[in-house]
């Protein structure tokens, strides 16, 4: 089972094509090797470029004109997202009428992006799960009727698709459900550190080619917690440490199936505090992570590096010993750098809510939580004086620290209002 789609060689007259030559899977562009270099997200895309990136990839089609301009006056390729509900979502998928919608929808897209430059594949779907149960047949019905079309309309670029971790079931189902796909793609983050091993214990079964189109640090949701479920964030210089580390040692870019990765999240982003995945500031300015990537791409050291957090106390308590404090009481918070006596950095102080506020299941909050202004009664350098909320509840007291080179750094500690 030499690859998700059966097909005796590639057409090497395509514009993208998955050939294989010893063994060994290659993207090929424009009849030349491509291997990517990628990142998760549509920002910042000069400075991908200067960090030697060379794709980035999307969740939906948002903007897509604008960004393929802009990705080929970058001198960058990129995976668009074709965004479907999920699989459990059976109430659509056994609606004829919005499934032939969502077709002709998608159809009109490709017919207008398939000769785009900058176009590298397609993502038909973005973690959607692929069950067995026979209930979930209308399901793959329409998601084979989506997969033909965009074959048959751009015959000159790949289709994959994006599932989390290396879920088996997802890879028996796709291989025998959906075998018209060219290739699989994973969203993978603290599981990382046994894709090898996954892989070679599995190539029995499924040995085709594969992207990474999501990796990095634990999410929130494989993360330590204080006990009221506040999940614990590193420090951006730890998060770049881990950055590091994982692609050194878990990423299998030595395996023949590997076609390259995309980092994630290459911008800024909302998800649980609006620092845990974010590789750049709202303002531009880089993270020591955003530097890792830098190194890892093109093996260059930045010019000047972010400045460099050790941790935040809260009244000489860390961010997992669990602090209760009363409310509409006064603090204070010190934060601890590596290298203390820094004049020329610059400190941003913010208090805001836990952010547990979900729509729905699949739909968690994008925006940042109302900053807390009010409750900040002096700043001096690393450190600060806060008076707690009067309202009990789950809290956070942020530091973002600059420099003047255009990198930042940022911790946070989480705390917990009792009410007497």
């Amino acid at each position: 089972m030499a690859s998700c789609r059966q097909k005796a060689a590639p057409d090497t007259s395509r514009r993208v094509y998955i050939g294989q030559s010893g063994g060994r899977y290659t993207i090929f562009r424009d009849g030349k090797p491509f291997t990517i270099k990628g990142a998760a997200g549509a920002e910042e895309l000069k400075a991908l470029k200067e960090a030697g990136g060379n794709t980035v990839r999307t969740w939906d089609t948002v903007r897509l004109g604008a960004l393929l301009d802009e990705a080929q006056a970058a001198g960058l390729a990129v995976i668009p997202g074709l965004y479907i509900p999920t699989s459990n979502t059976l109430d659509f998928y056994r609606d004829t009428a919005a499934v032939t919608a969502l077709c002709q929808a998608y159809e009109r897209v490709v017919e207008r992006y398939k000769g785009h430059p900058a176009l590298l594949m397609w993502c038909l779907g973005n973690e959607v799960d692929f069950p067995y149960r026979p209930r979930f047949q209308p399901f793959y019905k329409a998601y084979n009727r989506l997969l033909d079309m965009i074959h048959a309309r751009d015959p000159d670029h790949p289709v994959t698709t994006a599932v989390v971790n290396f879920n088996r079931r997802n890879i028996y189902n796709l291989r025998w459900k959906v075998p018209q796909l060219d290739l699989i793609s994973l969203n993978i983050f603290g599981q990382l550190e046994n894709l090898r091993s996954d892989l070679k214990d599995f190539a029995w079964f499924w040995d085709g080619p594969f992207v990474i189109t999501e990796w990095g640090i634990n999410g929130p949701w494989e993360s330590f917690t204080t006990a009221w479920g506040a999940p614990l964030e590193n420090t951006s210089n730890k998060k770049a440490d881990i950055y590091l580390q994982r692609y050194k040692d878990y990423m299998p870019v030595e395996d023949a199936r590997f076609l390259g990765a995309c980092v994630f999240y290459w911008g800024h982003k909302q998800e649980v505090t609006h620092t845990w995945f974010s590789l750049f500031a709202p303002n531009g300015a880089r993270s020591a992570t955003a530097q890792t990537m830098q190194y890892i791409w093109s093996g260059k050291e930045p010019d000047h590096k972010a400045p460099a957090l050790k941790y935040m106390l809260i009244e000489g308590k860390g961010a997992g010993d669990n602090i209760l404090l009363g409310p509409g009481a006064d603090h204070s918070a010190e934060l601890l750098l590596e290298s203390p006596g820094n004049d020329s950095l610059r400190y941003e102080w913010e208090i805001m809510p836990e952010d547990w506020f979900i729509r729905f299941r699949y739909d968690a909050n994008l925006r940042k939580p109302p900053v807390l202004d009010s409750l900040l009664l002096s700043q001096e350098g690393n450190t600060a004086r806060f008076r707690t909320p009067l309202r009990e509840g789950p809290y956070r007291i942020f530091v973002t620290v600059y420099d003047t080179y255009g990198n930042f750094a940022t911790t946070n500690t989480p705390f917990y209002v009792v009410a007497p």
